[in-house]
């Protein structure tokens, strides 16, 4: 038996967004909507939806899609029905907007409390907490991850299935017009407007005017929660009910249900108590004294689970059922983790949720990770109210039968009683366990080696046990690198390229530190043209581990090029000698017409051919089959430095007169590029065919012109190893450079030079973070390790995280202090120290 369903034909479908039906129109019923054709899950019941943006055409991905086998499509530009026999085509204006359409009218179909989320902060984090509470009363549905956008919303709302018996949707809006499209598609009937900050407040003209945008979900519902201790969001509340009493009658009107510190809202907060881990919170609420205790301690926790609160004493449930719920309620991950495993393994940490749809995104995750043949799974019962074990197992097992997995691993009392739904296929070889514990002591039995393992596991399952096991034990300080800002500010420097152009991205030296596979897999599967390396074998490091686009070598050895050409690597040629030890190789290997790009020295005078050598280069080129120009480029100087314009103007036109020459001498027009980062930002005109984006992606620009709209992808964070107090005249490190002219209490931090932390950082210069307060560095810093003053932090102790550079203190202020320069300080910090790969928007 399937999940139960409220599938719908293409004819339906059709009706509800008002659209013209093309091709071969079958009966089938439609389950699945998708928008990435490399994550289609069920091809035969799937609609794939054509979204154009300003980035990507997803038209251009349909010929993928129907090779799938999808049949279904929402398009906006008209096809050719003959080139797609049997498949149909709903013909409409906008895409997004039919998405939202049929999302709207689903969305009708069902009548069942739905709860929407809106707010600048905690609305992912409200809305889990929620799912925690009333899960186990009521079949509950709520978005996926944060699936909360104009695109995330109609996807989350299709979920809704007659066996739910409540729905959560979190709603966020980056625009002024986007929360109306919103409203109509979730339609709730219980608001929570969790607070008001600066997230997300470019588009707006005012705090104003983005509180009263995000209004308008509540606009038709009947309760709205809301803390009236934010005294923006409690006078424009007051308004905009005001407004609404004006326009309709009175039980149209969202009934306010207000919490405060202060006396005169419906839960009135009287007493809060922190201790260490947990708080307990006292309330006056309908004339009587009620209390809950959270497993938490710090103030958006508390702000967050009182937002719960409200919406739990709205809904009726005894303060009892509020209170141990309360008390059990957990973390709440947002972070995917992807990070290094014993035995050459890639492990993926996903604890974030562990329903159906959760899986399904995870898995999707999983199969992206070519770098390993084999692929596990490692999977907790799904604590789900409302569906017969058989019924959901089966479809889980579905689920993972049409994924490319080798193993599967259950764990739980549920998953032993249905194994044999797994074991059925005998594809995928399955292992099962009653528990955590009964894995545990099995383990060292189990083989993990060249694979990616992906661990999905309800929280009482308690799966950081088996991760510890898995990952691989290197060091603890940790960079984590957020994948979701690299591909946010690729985004925000596309916005910036004319029609047409191409982007390369620059994944040499380790990408930035980064980690070469993990980035340049992210920039591969957001589209980008090129990328680009220093040497050949960086590039036959990223085939190997399935990177597939073109990749092109920027510093190649001329006793490399047979191995670039088996490795299918586009190299730079950069002067004669290059060019002739390359058609000379490639002519003993037989190849014609090999991609190869060539550099051009304009000024900065590094690499390439100078402006007195294109005649003769154009006649080389002319005279040999081996190669064709790809493409042409030059490096500019001091695109970042406005008081350099002159000399940047004068390196672009020089090279359009070289590239001009050598373009005429081609069969083929070459791409042009010259702009890097701070150009791309700075002077557009520059952009020709494509640009090379490289610190910038990384949340860097040097320009300055794009800082504020880029987000740092790294954090670096070490740990306090030791306190200890030093007496008054006593000396600190290496070489005595510190001393004590008081009784100080210093802490020794497990980073050195032999991490990238360099030793210019030392003898008071930097300072790390401690609790969010300065801890300046004491003495010299030493291979492993330094120390730092914790004078000041008296609550640091012994296992604390101390933070490196990150949020608060940007890696701008280190290369300040060491004297040099970001790039540097990036490419710098040693592979010795673990990389933890994450997506936390």
């Amino acid at each position: 038996m399937s999940l139960p369903t409220v599938s719908k034909n293409i004819r339906q479908l059709a009706d509800w967004c008002q659209g013209n039906l093309l091709g071969a129109i079958g009966t089938l019923l439609l389950e699945d909507i998708a928008i990435d054709s490399r994550k289609i899950d069920r091809p035969e019941s799937s609609l794939f939806v054509a979204l154009k943006n300003q980035l990507r055409n997803g038209h251009q991905f349909i010929g993928m899609a129907y090779d799938k086998g999808v049949r279904n499509f929402l398009v906006s530009e008209a096809p050719d029905v003959l080139i797609y026999p049997n498949a149909a085509f709903i013909l409409v204006k906008d895409t997004l907007h039919a998405l939202q359409l049929i999302a709207a009218a689903h969305r009708k179909q069902f009548h069942l409390p739905v709860i929407g989320i809106s707010g600048s902060n905690g609305k992912t984090i409200v809305k889990e907490w929620l799912y925690q509470l009333l899960s186990q009363t009521y079949n509950t549905l709520r978005s996926p991850k944060s699936y909360n956008s104009q695109i995330g919303v109609p996807l989350s709302v299709w979920l809704l299935q007659p066996d739910n018996q409540m729905a959560i949707f979190e709603a966020g809006i980056s625009l002024p017009g986007e929360m109306e499209n919103l409203e109509r598609i979730i339609q709730p009937e219980i608001g929570v407007f969790t607070n008001i900050g600066e997230a997300h407040s470019e588009g707006f003209l005012s705090r104003r005017q983005k509180i009263n945008e995000k209004l308008l979900l509540f606009r038709h519902c009947k309760q709205l929660v809301y803390c009236r201790d934010h005294h923006d969001l409690n006078e424009a509340i007051a308004q905009f009910i005001n407004q609404l009493q004006k326009s309709g009658p009175a039980d149209t009107v969202p009934q306010l249900f207000s919490w405060s510190y202060k006396a005169g809202a419906q839960l009135h907060i009287t007493s809060v108590t922190k201790e260490i881990g947990r708080t307990k919170l006292e309330a006056l609420y309908a004339e009587r004294s009620i209390s809950i205790t959270i497993p938490f301690a710090d103030t958006a926790s508390i702000e967050n689970a009182i937002h719960c609160w409200a919406v739990l004493l709205l809904l009726g449930l005894g303060d009892k059922e509020i209170s141990l719920g309360m008390k059990q309620l957990q973390a709440v991950s947002m972070r995917l983790e992807l990070k290094h495993g014993i035995n050459n393994c890639t492990i993926i940490n996903d604890t974030y949720n562990s329903d159906l749809s959760g899986l399904r995104i995870a898995l999707d995750y999983l199969e992206q990770q070519k770098q390993h043949f084999h692929h596990t799974l490692i999977l907790s019962d799904m604590l789900q109210v409302g569906r017969p074990d058989h019924d959901l197992y089966e479809e889980v097992a579905a689920l993972i039968s049409r994924k490319n997995l080798h193993r599967f691993i259950g764990i739980g009392p549920a998953l032993y009683k249905c194994r044999n739904l797994f074991k059925a296929n005998k594809k995928i070889r399955s292992l099962f366990f009653r528990s955590t514990e009964a894995f545990l002591k099995k383990i060292h039995l189990i083989s993990f080696q060249n694979e990616a393992v992906l661990l999905k596991g309800a929280r009482v399952f308690a799966f950081e046990k088996i991760n510890m096991l898995l990952e691989q034990k290197l060091h603890q300080t940790v960079m984590s690198i957020n994948l979701a800002s690299l591909t946010h500010n690729l985004n925000v420097f596309r916005a910036q390229l004319k029609p047409g152009v191409k982007t390369m991205a620059m994944v040499k030296a380790f990408a930035y530190g980064s980690g070469s596979y993990e980035i340049a897999h992210v920039l591969q599967l957001a589209g980008v043209d090129y990328l680009s390396v220093a040497y050949t074998d960086e590039g036959i490091a990223l085939r190997k581990t399935g990177i597939t686009m073109p990749i092109m070598v920027m510093s190649p050895d001329a006793a490399s090029f047979d191995r670039m050409i088996a490795w299918n690597l586009e190299p730079e040629l950069f002067n004669f000698n290059s060019l002739k030890a390359f058609t000379e190789i490639a002519g003993n290997l037989q190849v014609s017409h090999y991609p190869v790009h060539i550099k051009l020295d304009t000024g900065m005078h590094r690499l390439g051919f100078l402006p007195h050598e294109v005649d003769e280069l154009c006649h080389q080129l002319q005279q040999t089959q081996c190669a064709s120009v790809k493409s042409i480029f030059s490096h500019l100087a001091a695109s970042d430095d406005p008081a350099m314009d002159a000399f940047t103007a004068e390196q672009a036109a020089t090279f359009t007169a070289m590239a001009q020459k050598i373009s005429l001498a081609m069969p083929l027009k070459p791409l042009w590029h010259l702009s890097n980062s701070s150009a791309t930002a700075r002077l557009p005109q520059l952009q020709f065919d494509m640009v090379r984006l490289g610190l910038g992606l990384y949340g860097i620009e040097s320009g300055a012109v794009l800082q504020h709209l880029l987000k740092p992808i790294s954090t670096l964070k070490t740990t306090l190893a030791q306190i200890k107090t030093v007496p008054n005249g006593e000396t600190i490190g290496y070489g005595r450079k510190a001393h004590a002219a008081e009784e100080m209490r210093i802490g020794v931090i497990s980073i050195g030079y032999a991490d990238g932390y360099q030793r210019a950082l030392g003898n008071s210069k930097a300072h790390v973070l401690i609790h969010g307060k300065q801890a300046k560095v004491m003495g010299v810093v030493c291979m492993d390790m330094c120390m730092v003053d914790l004078s000041n932090i008296p609550e640091a102790k012994e296992g604390d995280e101390v933070l490196v550079f990150g949020a608060g203190l940007p890696i701008e202020k280190l290369a300040e202090w060491a004297g040099t320069i970001p790039y540097e300080i990036m490419t710098g910090i040693s592979q010795r120290v673990k990389r933890v790969y994450i997506n936390e928007e």
